[in-house]
C-alpha cells in the first residue's frame, strides 16, 4: 500500500538543470546567484531589503542580533509554532514571553500581546500559522504606542498577502523559511526582509562570521583574502547551489500554490458537515500562500490519526506547544486555547504533485474514520 505523505516537495528536471552549472563553475558558496535570488525576491514581494540565508531559523536569530536583542530583553510569541522559532530567541540569551492564540485561526491573539508587555519588552513576533496572516495593521499599532520592534516568523507566509500587500513588504522585519516543505524550496535556506537601511551592512556582516565587505566579494564569485571582522557573526550564508534551486522555485510558486488550494478547497467541501470535525478560518485562500492543511478533531484526535496510518494516509500534528517542552516549562503559563487546540490539532496530506486521486483517497478515509468515531 502506498503512503500518502503529510508533505513532499515539488522537484524535478528544472532544479537540477539549475545546479548542473553551479558544480561546473566550481563556486558553490554564496556567490552571484544568492544575489540573483535576493534581487527576486525582492521584486516578488516588493521588498526594500533581502538578506539570504541558511535556514528560516538563522534569519529570525540574525533579524533578532541584528537589533540588539540579547540577555534580559522579552519577546512576545506564541508558545504554538514550531520550535525553531523560540530558539531563535533564546538564542540571543532572550526570554520568550509565551502568548495564547485564537480558536478561530491559530494566530497569535493581539489581546494576550496587550497584556504580557512588560518594561523588558522589545520585540513582539508573530507567527503566519499555515500562511494566514495574522493582524498585523492592530500588531503593528500596538509595537508603534509601545515602541517595540515586530518581527514576523513568516515560514509558512511565502506568497501571502495582507490587506493587498506581501507579507515582508510593509512591516518592520519578516522572516522567510525555505525548507524542503515550505511554501517554495531552496533545499534549505531562509531570507530577512526588512526596511530598515541601516539594518542591511550589519546583517550581511553577522551572516558571514562578522567579516566586513565580503558580502560583495562573494557576489562577483571571488574571496577577499584580506578583510577586518567588525561583530560577532556566523556562518549563517546560503550557497549557489540552494540559489539556483529558489531561482527554478520562485517561478513555480503560483502554480504550486494553486494546486494546494484546490485540495484544501476540495476537504473543507467534504469535512465542514462532518460531525466531530472543525474547519479553521482560511478566508477562502485569497491571497494565501498555503503551507499546510490543519483541522481539529473535537474528540479523539489520536485514535483518528491511528485510522488514518493504518489506511497508508499520513497525518501530523502542527506543532507541540513550545512551553510544554522541558527547556521552556513554566508554572507561570497559562494558555487555555493553545493548550485545548493541541489535543485536537490534525495536519492532512497536502503538497504541490498531490493528485486527484491522493485527495480523494484522504477525504474517503477521513469520512470513514470519522463515521467510526462517531459511533
Amino acid at each position: 500500500m502506498d503512503i500518502i505523505p503529510v508533505s513532499r516537495p515539488s522537484l524535478g528536471d528544472d532544479e537540477l538543470n539549475a545546479i548542473k552549472p553551479v558544480f561546473e563553475s566550481g563556486w558553490l558558496g554564496m556567490g552571484s546567484l544568492v544575489y540573483d535570488f535576493e534581487e527576486k525576491l525582492k521584486d516578488f514581494i516588493s521588498a526594500k531589503n533581502v538578506v539570504c540565508t541558511n535556514t528560516g531559523t538563522t534569519a529570525l536569530h540574525l533579524a533578532l542580533e541584528s537589533i540588539g536583542i540579547s540577555k534580559g530583553d522579552e519577546v512576545l510569541v506564541p508558545s504554538f509554532t514550531f520550535i525553531s522559532t523560540i530558539q531563535a530567541i533564546s538564542a540571543t540569551g532572550a526570554k520568550p514571553v509565551f502568548c495564547d492564540v485564537r480558536r478561530e485561526d491559530l494566530n497569535i491573539d493581539p489581546s494576550e500581546i496587550k497584556n504580557k508587555i512588560t518594561e523588558k519588552t522589545k520585540v513582539i513576533m508573530p507567527v503566519h500559522y499555515r500562511g494566514l496572516p495574522c493582524d498585523m495593521n492592530i500588531i503593528n499599532k500596538i509595537a508603534s504606542e509601545n515602541n517595540l520592534r515586530v518581527i514576523e516568523d513568516a515560514a509558512h507566509a511565502f506568497g501571502s498577502s495582507y490587506d493587498g500587500k506581501k507579507i515582508g513588504s510593509f512591516s518592520d522585519i519578516a522572516c522567510f523559511s525555505f525548507d524542503p516543505i515550505k511554501n517554495i524550496t531552496c533545499g534549505e535556506g531562509g531570507a530577512v526582509v526588512f526596511q530598515d537601511d541601516n539594518l542591511l551592512e550589519i546583517i550581511q556582516q553577522k551572516r558571514i562570521l562578522g567579516i566586513d565587505k565580503d558580502t560583495w566579494s562573494r557576489y562577483k564569485n571571488e574571496r577577499s583574502w584580506f578583510y577586518d571582522v567588525v561583530t560577532q557573526g556566523y556562518r549563517y550564508h546560503m550557497s549557489n547551489i540552494n540559489a539556483a534551486i529558489g531561482l527554478v522555485q520562485i517561478e513555480k510558486f503560483k502554480k504550486m500554490n494553486e494546486r494546494k488550494i484546490f485540495a484544501a478547497k476540495r476537504y473543507d467541501a467534504a469535512f465542514s458537515n462532518i460531525k466531530g470535525i472543525t474547519i479553521l478560518r482560511n478566508d477562502n485562500y485569497n491571497d494565501i500562500g498555503l503551507f499546510t492543511y490543519v483541522m481539529l478533531i473535537d474528540n479523539n484526535r489520536d485514535k483518528l490519526m491511528e485510522y488514518l496510518n493504518s489506511k497508508g494516509v499520513g497525518c501530523g500534528v502542527h506543532y507541540i506547544p513550545s512551553h510544554l517542552f522541558s527547556y521552556y516549562k513554566s508554572d507561570n503559563v497559562d494558555l487555555p486555547v493553545t493548550e485545548e487546540i493541541y489535543e485536537k490539532i490534525i495536519t492532512l496530506p497536502l503538497f504541490p504533485d498531490i493528485t486527484g486521486g491522493n485527495i480523494q483517497r484522504v477525504i474517503d478515509v477521513v469520512c470513514e474514520g470519522m463515521k467510526i468515531l462517531n459511533k
